[in-house]
């Protein structure tokens, strides 16, 4: 089976006026896609040392169009429209307050894109995406920063409205899981981004307009990563949702335990964002106190994620064993190879292991000390993002968009699928492996191609960006590859009906207490140890403050 189709009338469908604002961010999402994977690929060409860019485009041009495109947009406007989606599913058709302010949301971050973007493309805002000060962008750029944050808090807004909408209606009732979640990841998301959203606005933007002559860095970095550690968790908890609530119901199985799959989004929640000192464990002016805090409550968050770990592996195991497999892994073998919407997950799942044990380095401080600043970070950015969570988003649109279109996806497209999650996985591991060894052997991070003067260190990176420049050459067929899925997805595969799969809990699973929606008491103990962490060494940056730096363009 490629697909799972069924007559209409036994369908859950997504409104059809919902599913419009839904595919809406997945265009959005998948052009940025496709122009970020071509600066990437650049990029790798560049550091090879093979490759120089024509018509005067600068390294570092290149490189904020990549992470802001694929980072910051193609992430957001996909999880956004996934979530709608999936909301509208569950929860049930959006009233049209809540889809006008989704389009509302939508415009908003689509007009701060296209702003960023312009300022990137003029070479007047090559600061990556972290944007770090000193490094000084044109004014635009980070208004069209702030408009993407503050267009994500109106369309989550509508999200949010229909969970509150959905529980008034079923009192003493847990809603339904994927809304659930759906929330959780929003409310995470929008505690963390008012630290940038305050650093932006209060800080960059003054500064760039020359309003104020400096910029405390050490603050705006510490309202950056209050901000991009969580971002982390953003882009994660959306594969899990896939992972929890669809890819049971894909194999033929149930979830595991609806309890704890909901402790789980709960427990990310309170311990993903207290934690942004363990990208600043080199950092001055922060006292090791609470570095030392922030890393143990860094590593809280492997908690949730090794319960995550063994729900999914229960459920395969449980499947595989209904199906005849014996022995110690013979359900392993019973699982559906053959059926892309779970192998090109599967895939993600089985990248996360070894990039959450990249995590746990980078976290640690003494280990953090020899790879800070390398581009061990970018090959461990490169296993979580652009392979655990991007494979997971790739598997869900072989049923999403279809879903969407109202077409189905064919046995070739499936094949096809199947192809391209190897050919990712194939250049990745060739490129983030080797961004791994060379960073290990002191090779920086952000950084054009040099030979340093003919340092002999250097010499000895160049084959390693060689083989980046290989796997990211294999990733970019693999970025064309799933863009013609896409496409035939959206415009040229037959017509047909294609569920929206959403798992049954196991009727051997506990009964889920209600405590576990108790808003009150996790956003509660979340502002605490927020407020624990950060409060203290805040004011301490604020009340000895350096004098500050002023802006520069080094580009």
């Amino acid at each position: 089976m490629t697909t799972m189709t069924e007559k209409a009338k036994d369908l859950v469908k997504v409104d059809p006026r919902d599913g419009k604002l839904a595919l809406a961010h997945v265009y959005v999402a998948f052009v940025a896609l496709l122009i970020g994977g071509l600066c990437g690929l650049l990029q790798t060409l560049v550091r090879s040392g093979q490759f120089t860019l024509p018509w005067g485009i600068g390294y570092y041009q290149l490189l904020t169009v990549h992470g802001v495109l694929l980072a910051l947009i193609l992430t957001t406007y996909f999880i956004f429209g996934f979530q709608i989606a999936a909301v509208s599913r569950t929860a049930g058709t959006l009233t049209d307050k809540q889809r006008l302010l989704g389009w509302i949301g939508f415009w908003t971050m689509t007009i701060g894109t296209i702003a960023a973007a312009v300022m990137v493309l003029l070479n007047k805002a090559s600061v990556l995406y972290t944007f770090y000060a000193p490094l000084q962008a044109h004014w635009i750029f980070y208004v069209g920063l702030a408009l993407v944050v503050v267009g994500s808090w109106i369309g989550g807004a509508g999200q949010i409205s229909k969970y509150i909408e959905w529980r008034k209606t079923h009192p003493g009732q847990p809603s339904p899981l994927l809304t659930f979640m759906v929330v959780v990841n929003l409310a995470m998301w929008i505690i963390c981004s008012l630290g940038v959203a305050v650093e932006v606005v209060f800080q960059l933007i003054p500064w760039s307009l020359g309003w104020v002559d400096k910029v405390d860095v050490l603050l705006s970095r510490t309202l950056f990563w209050y901000f991009g550690h969580p971002l982390v968790y953003f882009w994660l908890l959306p594969a899990y949702m896939v992972w929890y609530v669809v890819v049971p119901k894909i194999i033929g199985g149930k979830i595991f335990s609806d309890a704890l799959a909901r402790l789980s989004f709960m427990l990310f929640l309170i311990f993903s964002i207290p934690v942004g000192f363990h990208h600043q464990l080199t950092e001055p002016g922060i006292d090791s106190f609470w570095k030392f805090l922030q890393v143990v409550l860094t590593m809280m968050v492997v908690i949730p994620s090794l319960l995550t770990a063994f729900s999914l592996f229960a459920s395969f195991e449980i499947r595989g064993r209904e199906l005849g497999g014996k022995g110690i892994l013979g359900w392993f073998k019973k699982l559906p190879w053959k059926d892309a919407r779970f192998v090109v997950p599967f895939i993600g799942m089985a990248a996360f292991i070894p990039a959450g044990a990249g995590g746990i380095i980078n976290a640690s401080n003494q280990m953090n000390q020899v790879i800070h600043n390398t581009i061990w970070v970018t090959g461990h950015f490169h296993l979580t993002l652009a392979t655990s969570v991007v494979l997971t988003f790739f598997g869900a649109s072989y049923w999403l968009i279809p879903h969407l279109t109202g077409r189905v996806l064919t046995k070739q497209m499936n094949k096809l699928a199947i192809i391209q999650a190897i050919v990712w996985a194939v250049g990745m591991s060739i490129m983030s492996g080797a961004m791994h060894i060379v960073g290990l052997m002191g090779a920086p991070r952000r950084s054009d191609f040099s030979t340093y003067g003919g340092a002999a260190q250097a010499t000895d990176w160049i084959p390693y960006q060689v083989a980046q420049a290989v796997g990211g050459t294999i990733l970019f067929v693999g970025i064309i590859l799933v863009l013609y899925i896409v496409a035939n997805l959206l415009w040229f595969a037959p017509k047909g009906e294609t569920e929206f799969p959403i798992g049954e809990v196991s009727e051997n699973a506990e009964k889920t207490p209600m405590a576990l929606e108790n808003w009150k008491i996790w956003l509660t103990i979340c502002i605490l140890l927020i407020l624990f962490a950060y409060t203290v060494p805040v004011i301490d940056m604020i009340q000895n403050a350096p004098p500050g730096s002023i802006g520069y363009k080094l580009w």
